[in-house]
């Protein structure tokens, strides 16, 4: 555990985390999308643009002796990663800096893969992932556009069965001396799975 979040469920506030200008799953959407993950001890886990590592930092607290591959192509954002995975203690990170799909080449074959940045090269990082994901393994695919939500579910639909959950999230912001809802974009949690398997829902 971490002085900064001692709590052994995920959702750490996002003012935690060290921030910068990458982009970061809210901690909402990360819970849901770790739930949907279905991740275990042991697991080998790719975080596909990782932005700022909440995701990766989250998923290592919950996979004891598991790994976690944070990919992401900013050299700004591999120096956030590192420095958030220092904060909450969460040694079972690597940060691979580097462009996917090239960069997972030659990464071990993942339980698990979560996808929170694509850089409009969606078809070919999927097409990657389902070369080398283990049997029974399962993708969570985060897409704020219809564009990638579309892409998503068109390739993996037609290899895996998949679930939609759409986050429309408000939260309570102080204005003056009376609180308000903000809104925030909805986003799309994208979870595929091999046919035949029981983890849907």
């Amino acid at each position: 555990m971490s002085e900064l979040w001692e709590y052994s469920v995920p959702g750490i506030p996002d003012h935690l985390f060290a921030r910068g200008t990458a982009p970061m799953t809210r901690e909402e959407v990360r819970v849901i999308t770790l739930s949907k993950a279905r991740l275990g001890p042991g697991f080998t886990v790719w975080d596909v643009g990782s932005g700022t590592g909440s995701i990766a930092v989250e998923a290592a607290r919950m996979t004891p002796g598991g790994k976690i591959w944070a990919v992401e192509k900013s050299a700004g954002g591999c120096r956030l990663i590192r420095e958030n995975c220092s904060r909450f203690g969460a040694d079972g990170v690597e940060v691979v800096e580097g462009e996917a799909p090239e960069a997972l080449a030659t990464l071990p074959r993942p339980h698990r893969v979560i996808i929170g940045g694509s850089g409009r090269r969606l078809f070919a990082i999927l097409e990657a992932v389902r070369e080398k994901i283990l049997p029974g393994g399962r993708v969570v695919v985060n897409a704020v556009t219809l564009e990638t939500l579309c892409g998503a579910l068109d390739f993996l639909g037609s290899r895996w069965q998949t679930e939609v959950v759409q986050v429309s999230l408000n939260k309570s912001v102080k204005k003056g001396g009376s609180r308000l809802m903000k809104s925030f974009n909805p986003v799309y949690i994208i979870s595929a799975w091999e046919r035949g398997e029981d983890l849907g829902g």
